[in-house]
């Protein structure tokens, strides 16, 4: 029986991907603490959760009124630490959850990206995912020592070379290539260990690479681009794709147009899992759980939407009057997140939209459209959404840490698992077996690009 993806979004930072989450009465304040992440991991791993995701940016968001002050003294996301040292950590505590990171195709390296991802597949026995990102801002580009942020699709071609070289460097070593035969001296057979020689339009790397495959042979590839660029991208590299979704008749229409899209990559769809967002505050009776979603919605600032709208767009909104027009060139000049500057002028039906229209249309630094109510009201919806081919899974966002994690293993997780919907065990040792995905071969992808 075809069984749910569950994901948790986590943050390196002092908050959820909530922002105001911090403010929670009962929300832990040690946030930069290796116990804060190791009681989290084993959170999720009591609830067999495939995977804890880190979500990452490379800067504060400071982009609003070009200053870092109102981040700070508001505590949004102004903590963000490397999620990769973090991973290592709960790695230690766990044996079965997957653990997955972001990095970014336009501020790294492939050769770094390729060794450390594959690093940590090997000190977790095969439990690493790569979340591929392109980055969305100039504050971005000004800690990693560029003037401004690259042109949207510009970064997406540089992004698709970017995979050729990593994936290249991890079809280095060949599964049986190292021996270690004491008695004739050799430790790995030179004709099983390739070198890449790659020189492209992007980056040029020599190789060989030199961190051997895992048991699950290369780290999970993430992907949540959303743009066309960003779904051509996905469905040529990526395995885990992270939606946002909010009507299921929308959800099966995109669902099975990026499946579609997967299948003319020359790739089997059903190795390929959508995973949509879920916020969820659930108690035992509606009315605790519609109490417990009113005292989280309290939470949020305006300046949270407008400090977060400005990071995401690459927009300075404090230089916008909250009800004042953007001009067509305004419109037209954001170059962070274009697909959600596209949801704000398709939802508010303007063609100027104001920075409440913004807020309105994205919910961006909101706790918008939770699902609330028991364990049975949220478990219905996710069954709903799943057999009916909405999605594969969930990435599971945070109110706030650790309740939020633990109300949902604690209350849905059993429910889900009396439908036949999640297991109750984990089915093998690695995040590919556990999440139904095939064990690459060695230069499985050449033959997409060959097509």
């Amino acid at each position: 029986m075809r069984q749910m993806a569950l994901v948790a979004f986590l943050q390196a930072q002092n908050c959820s991907d909530f922002a105001a989450s911090w403010r929670h009465p009962e929300a832990r304040r040690d946030s930069w603490s290796p116990e804060y992440y190791q009681h989290i991991a084993r959170v999720l791993e009591a609830g067999k959760f495939d995977l804890g995701f880190f979500d990452d940016r490379l800067s504060m968001p400071d982009m609003y009124g070009r200053d870092h002050a109102h981040t700070v003294k508001h505590g949004i996301r102004c903590v963000k630490m490397d999620p990769l040292t973090i991973l290592t950590v709960m790695g230690m505590a766990t044996t079965r959850l997957g653990l997955g990171s972001t990095a970014s195709t336009t501020y790294f390296e492939p050769f770094d990206v390729a060794r450390t991802f594959g690093t940590l597949d090997l000190m977790t026995h095969g439990r690493a995912a790569w979340n591929v990102v392109t980055s969305v801002n100039d504050g971005e580009a000004e800690n990693m020592g560029q003037a401004r942020h690259m042109e949207h699709d510009l970064r997406y071609d540089r992004a698709d070379e970017f995979m050729e070289v990593v994936l290249g460097h991890w079809d280095t070593w060949e599964d049986d290539s190292i021996v270690q035969d004491r008695e004739s001296g050799v430790f790995a057979i030179p004709e099983k260990v390739h070198r890449l020689d790659h020189k492209g339009r992007f980056f040029t790397s020599r190789g060989p690479f030199t961190v051997p495959r895992s048991e699950q042979g290369h780290p999970v590839i993430i992907q949540a681009g959303s743009s066309g660029r960003g779904r051509r991208f996905a469905a040529m590299w990526g395995e885990v794709i992270f939606v946002a979704y909010r009507d299921l008749e929308q959800a099966k229409r995109e669902y099975a147009a990026q499946k579609a899209a997967v299948a003319a990559a020359g790739r089997d769809p059903e190795q390929f899992k959508m995973c949509n967002v879920l916020h969820a505050i659930v108690a035992p009776t509606q009315g605790e759980a519609e109490d417990k979603c009113a005292k989280i919605q309290a939470l949020a600032l305006e300046i949270d939407s407008l400090s977060l709208l400005s990071e995401a767009l690459n927009f300075d909104f404090a230089t916008k009057g909250m009800d004042e027009p953007f001009t067509d060139e305004e419109v037209a000049g954001i170059s962070g997140m274009q697909t959600m500057r596209d949801r704000v002028l398709q939802v508010s039906g303007k063609k100027n939209p104001t920075p409440r229209d913004f807020i309105q249309a994205t919910g961006r630094g909101l706790m918008r459209h939770p699902t609330v109510g028991t364990p049975k009201q949220v478990a219905d919806k996710m069954e709903q959404w799943f057999v009916e081919r909405g999605c594969d899974g969930y990435v599971v966002g945070a109110t706030h840490i650790p309740g939020a994690y633990e109300d949902f293993v604690n209350l849905v997780v059993p429910e889900l698992q009396r439908r036949g919907i999640f297991r109750k065990e984990y089915m093998g040792a690695t995040l590919r077996e556990n999440m139904g995905l095939e064990r690459p071969a060695v230069g499985e992808w050449r033959r997409r690009t060959a097509i």
